[in-house]
């Protein structure tokens, strides 16, 4: 199904946050949302469970620091392997959110 013209422009802008995000730090969804200007958080999941494998989805992760439960073994090993703080199966968010900056 093709892309309405108004929500490619979200799309390509939530993408280009998730790439600038740094190795070992994250975003939560709700923070790429506010960071492109939306309060669709669900939206950054669509779009990175569609597109997101040109980037580094696995940065990306709950308001609580937990992963997403269809890809959580997968992007808690990726996590670790990029540095990202952890405390047990939850990233430390007070160390390893990033703030766009």
């Amino acid at each position: 199904m093709a892309q309405s013209p108004a929500r490619r422009p979200l799309a390509e802008r939530i993408l280009a946050c998730v790439e600038a995000i740094p190795s070992g730090q994250v975003m939560a969804y709700s923070d790429v949302a506010e960071y492109c200007g939306t309060r669709a958080a669900r939206m950054v999941g669509q779009v990175l469970a569609r597109d997101g494998g040109t980037v580094a989805w696995f940065r990306v992760v709950r308001a609580d620091g937990s992963c997403a439960e269809r890809v959580r073994a997968e992007q808690l090993r990726l996590l670790r392997a990029d540095g990202v703080p952890l405390r047990g199966d939850r990233v430390d968010l007070r160390v390893a959110r990033w703030d766009g900056r």
